[in-house]
């Protein structure tokens, strides 16, 4: 049985960047609501205990407290940030709002290596951001590094192994973190490196058919790399079992479907079955110019389809879902307020309610590099395993206005020839996302000494790890005088290419 590290999650905007450090140490991590019993975390059988930072002051009066039983389940427990300040406070010692708050690098002096610090440097940089402080230990604590504004900016209960540190170990400014976790994992809570790809794909593989013993499984593909590699995860356990469905609503780029089928349908031999809607899609979308009215019809319409073609597939018990771990995280956030609403996502939730099928999701549990080296060991292509993001709504929301067949095959060229030059550079693998924006506005141009009066094309490339935040990517003149003046000798009906070189915020990654 695989050892799991529980993450409390305080809504420290670091606290996926800790699971991931974990588990980049070969050690499972969970992230668990801060609310969630000692009991629960026992049952779980958790075989150490990270308190997440937190935006909140222990003097807060809607503070986020956990269960102080955690503190009496035998297990190594680590406080980073907010979480030692909650350790001094539930443990019997003092805390105090900083007159001098720490926030960025500042410098650890360490007196006392301990586990925690086991050969690493006396001195070292390190991350802070906090406000308060504690200004007495708790009974058992002994003090082994300081900050500049702190003297018990690490703390140790070496009986107990409890450990509270005021700078955060996760992020890249911190110098060594990841091997100041891995001591807390490997030295403190002496945990087993078992958990690998190839371990993964052995668990996995059984519990799908433990799951789904003799029932069949219906799974929607897209050709983004998180259903394909759970088709091909699924279909590595129960073969003839799973049926997928891929629906080609009209708005895929230049050769998408027939790339799918002939990886999946030919290489994988998997049962694929391929709707075409493409008509029913453009004719839905007629003549629509709002981004969230397209996203809406393109959703449903999907929907419709999807359900149609099962009828005519047969009975089926489970509904397989790409579903990855920040997905589940997000159902356990911090005060569950959902954000302002920036565009709405098509996906398929809500099947499941209606269509009575119980949920496979066996990416739950992964991270997305987790789930592209899942994909890379099961033998998927560079090309499907390092795609880029891909809009559910297609190129629907890349051609600005209403939409149309003829706008439609004008992007898709253009798209076609941008992706080819993104990748003989390879430039495609350097970066986030590259794409092509069919504007709605015409430009004169010159073809030969004849007037041209065309659409434009404009070139959205950004740099990011993982799309909160993305900056416009610096590609080389050459390049992109390259990728311009193809487009506009090849694809007749264009004119003009432009560069989008707004950064998000203020902008977002898709122009709708």
């Amino acid at each position: 049985m695989v050892q799991t590290i529980a993450v409390l999650d305080f809504g420290s905007q670091y606290t996926q960047v800790i699971a991931r450090r974990i588990r980049e140490c070969e050690v499972y991590s969970k992230i668990y609501h801060y609310t969630t019993t000692a009991e629960e975390l026992k049952r779980d059988g958790v075989a150490g205990i990270i308190l997440s930072g937190g935006p909140s002051s222990v003097f807060d009066k809607a503070a986020p407290i956990p269960d102080k039983a955690l503190f009496d389940l035998g297990v190594p427990v680590l406080g980073i940030c907010y979480g030692i300040q909650l350790m001094g406070k539930l443990l019997g010692g003092k805390v105090a709002k900083s007159k001098e708050r720490e926030f960025g690098l500042g410098t650890l002096q360490i007196q006392k290596p301990g586990r925690l610090f086991y050969r690493l440097p006396k001195k070292l940089k390190v991350w802070n951001s906090h406000g308060d402080k504690i200004t007495e230990l708790p009974p058992g604590f002994d003090a082994i590094g300081t900050t500049d504004n702190s003297p018990y900016a690490v703390i140790e209960d070496r009986k107990r192994d409890f450990y509270g540190i005021q700078f955060h170990p996760e992020v890249f400014h911190t110098e060594r973190g990841t091997d100041v976790i891995r001591n807390f994992l490997l030295r403190v809570c002496k945990v087993a490196q078992d958990w690998t790809t190839e371990d993964y794909i052995k668990q996995a593989v059984k519990k799908i058919r433990q799951t789904v013993g003799k029932s069949r499984v219906i799974l929607g593909l897209s050709g983004g790399v998180d259903s394909s590699v759970a088709a091909a995860l699924i279909h590595k356990a129960i073969k003839k079992q799973l049926t997928c469905v891929f629906v080609d609503n009209g708005l895929l780029r230049k050769g998408e479907r027939e790339s799918v089928e002939a990886l999946y349908g030919k290489h994988f031999k998997i049962d694929l079955r391929v709707i075409d809607a493409r008509q029913l899609f453009l004719r839905r979308l007629k003549g629509v110019e709002d981004p969230e009215k397209k996203r809406r019809i393109i959703g449903l319409t999907f929907i419709e389809v999807f359900e149609k073609s099962l009828k005519k597939i047969g009975h089926a018990d489970f509904l397989a879902q790409g579903t990855l771990y920040p997905d589940v995280i997000e159902s356990v956030a911090i005060g569950n307020n959902p954000a302002s609403l920036i565009k709405s996502h098509h996906n398929v939730g809500g099947l499941p309610e209606r269509m009575k099928l119980k949920l496979l999701e066996p990416l739950r549990e992964l991270f997305k590099d987790e789930v592209r080296a899942v994909g890379a060991a099961l033998g998927l292509p560079r090309e499907v395993v390092w795609r880029q993001p891909f809009p559910g709504p297609g190129l629907g929301v890349r051609v600005l206005g209403d939409i149309t067949k003829a706008k439609l095959d004008v992007l898709k060229e253009a798209d076609a020839i941008l992706m080819e030059e993104m990748k003989d550079s390879d430039w495609y693998w350097k970066v986030w996302q590259s794409f092509c924006v069919f504007l709605p506005v015409k430009s004169v141009g010159v073809i030969g000494d004849e007037r041209n009066y065309a659409w434009v094309i404009a070139i959205r490339v950004v740099e990011s790890i993982d799309a909160m935040t993305a900056d416009w990517t610096k590609l080389p003149y050459d390049l992109l005088a390259r990728i311009s003046n193809r487009i506009t000798n090849e694809v007749r009906d264009v004119s003009r290419v432009v560069l989008d070189i707004s950064s998000k915020p203020p902008a977002t990654i898709e122009w709708e």
